[in-house]
């Protein structure tokens, strides 16, 4: 369990399901953790506003608003969100699991799955109460929609690579560093080829990339909290807002401005 970690939730069920499958959604303090657990049935975390975390026994899941996790049956985790999230849980029983992944896996979510999770989400359905014949149709389709949804493996990776992970963890400190591969080859005694070919394999995309990702990571909880996007832009190392601006536009689909009013990738 985090040690920062301050408000604890447990798991909303235990035993079973109220049905088949099961929408729920709540709003997160920060600094808010569910202990480490398991359950019988398949869950889709998506977070409408913040970031959730999903801390597996070998991955570390991030799902920013882009994107959501999808956790197989019995699959042991934890979760929890650094800074204040809107977020949702969608519970499939497990004989429906077969039409989804199955591992962990992050999973983009498109114009017509934020829509039914708004809409979920907008109108919540009594706790003591089998869905209605109407509902129960809805959530099938999401279900349906999740089973054809891009899997993303997890938006942020990570590695305990003996020569990468030193790099990561660097960058996730100090994520305005600008050094390039090079730069970091020859900090770290290494080479910039034996880096190329270890971000290709260890995290399954190049070392821009996942330095991209990471800075939007650790932009959104700032532009929710109100800081200007200027600030924000510079502090994360780059040059002027208008080039954090286009970067951010092009992994979520928003401007920094549009994030924060809510706004749904075009």
């Amino acid at each position: 369990m985090p040690a920062r970690s301050t408000h604890l939730r447990t798991p909303p069920f235990v035993d079973a399901l109220p049905s088949p499958i099961w929408f729920r959604a709540d709003e997160l303090p920060a600094d808010t953790a569910y202990p480490r657990h398991r359950h019988a049935w398949g869950e889709f975390v998506y977070a409408y506003s913040g970031l959730m975390e999903l801390k597996l026994a070998d991955a570390h899941f991030l799902a920013p608003p882009q994107c959501g996790v999808w956790l197989p049956p019995q699959v042991e985790h934890v979760g929890l969100n650094r800074d204040a999230a809107s977020h949702c849980s969608l519970y499939v029983s497990a004989p429906l699991c077969a039409q989804l992944p199955a591992n962990a896996c992050a999973l983009s979510v498109s114009p017509l799955v934020r829509a039914l999770l708004e809409h979920l989400r907008l109108h919540p359905h009594p706790r003591d109460e089998p869905p209605a014949a109407a509902d129960a149709r809805l959530l099938q389709v999401l279900v349906d929609q999740l089973a054809r949804a891009p899997r993303a493996g997890s938006y942020l990776p990570g590695s305990d690579d003996p020569v990468l992970a030193p790099l990561l963890r660097a960058l996730d400190a100090q994520p305005g560093d600008h050094r390039s591969l090079a730069d970091w080859a020859q900090a770290l005694h290494s080479t910039e080829r034996t880096l190329l070919r270890r971000c290709r394999r260890e995290l399954g995309m190049p070392f821009s990339e996942w330095r991209q990702r990471l800075r939007v990571v650790k932009a959104l909880p700032r532009l929710q909290a109100g800081e200007k996007v200027e600030t924000v832009a510079l502090e994360l190392g780059y040059a002027s807002a208008s080039a954090f601006i286009t970067m951010f536009r092009r992994l979520t689909g928003v401007t920094p401005d549009e994030f924060r009013r809510g706004a749904t990738p075009k």
